[in-house]
């Protein structure tokens, strides 16, 4: 029940957040969609017009995962930075629910409520480019779910990185071209990147949603692949996490921007 209040107080903090400041978030809709738009026009430009179709498809689906990595991944590393920033970091600390748990439902959360943004971007997308993909919902939601945990997993790192050095800011701006690069390199290029977080993921939501791939069709490895990277990378996240955490405590971090 403690647990549930926590997700229910944070699903309600975002929802009034992003009513409250509804023109930041149109603008940030306007802002991923411009992007989009960019890459749809180079396609479009200086793109081999026998397979315009299928790298269109495939921009679709990497910009969408894109949108929704920056969402889990970076997202927490800023919120850790903005608790320093206004002092209620130690705050956070003193709860009896914990740091971890609370960034948990926070980033839970986050991602129920963008889930209106990334499937409002999904279809406007399509709609823009006249390419409609398959949405297998139930095909899609449990590969969604254990790429989410990877990235949770992920984020936790960023977050644990964040909480001991505090400005992190440059970094975060990176880690955007990097989880771009990790969303849009598809792995018949590199195929070890299957081991990176969310990487796999998204290579079997390309195959669902642009070659039709339903449960069934999908390889045993991949699963065995999926599932252990979201495993691995939750485990890892959070034992890092907690690792800086008690770093950031001995040093009296906690306390001190």
């Amino acid at each position: 029940m403690p647990l549930f209040n926590l997700l229910k107080a944070n699903l309600r903090k975002d929802y009034i957040g992003m009513k409250r400041y509804l023109p930041n978030t149109i603008a940030m809709l306007i802002t991923f969609y411009l992007i989009f738009l960019g890459m749809f026009a180079g396609i479009q430009i200086v793109g081999d017009p026998s397979t315009q179709d299928a790298n269109i498809q495939f921009v679709i689906v990497n910009y969408i995962f894109w949108y929704l990595s920056l969402i889990v991944v970076q997202d927490i590393g800023f919120q850790v930075g903005s608790e320093a920033v206004q002092g209620t970091l130690e705050q956070l600390s003193m709860s009896p629910m914990g740091i971890s748990k609370i960034l948990l439902s926070r980033l839970v959360a986050s991602v129920i409520v963008n889930s209106i943004i990334v499937v409002s971007l999904l279809y406007l997308s399509m709609l823009t480019t006249g390419q409609w993909l398959n949405v297998d919902v139930i095909t899609l939601l449990p590969i969604l779910f254990l790429t989410i945990i990877s990235m949770v997993g992920f984020g936790f790192i960023i977050a644990g990185l964040t909480i001991v050095l505090k400005q992190v800011n440059a970094f975060l701006q990176i880690l955007q071209f990097i989880l771009a690069g990790l969303v849009f390199i598809p792995l018949s290029v590199a195929p070890f990147l299957a081991f990176f977080p969310m990487v796999k993921g998204v290579d079997l939501v390309r195959g669902v949603m642009i070659d039709g791939l339903s449960l069934g069709a999908i390889h045993l490895a991949d699963y065995i692949i999926l599932i252990g990277n979201a495993g691995f990378y939750f485990v890892i996240g959070l034992l890092f996490f907690r690792y800086s955490e008690q770093i950031a405590m001995k040093k009296g971090l906690i306390g001190h921007y």
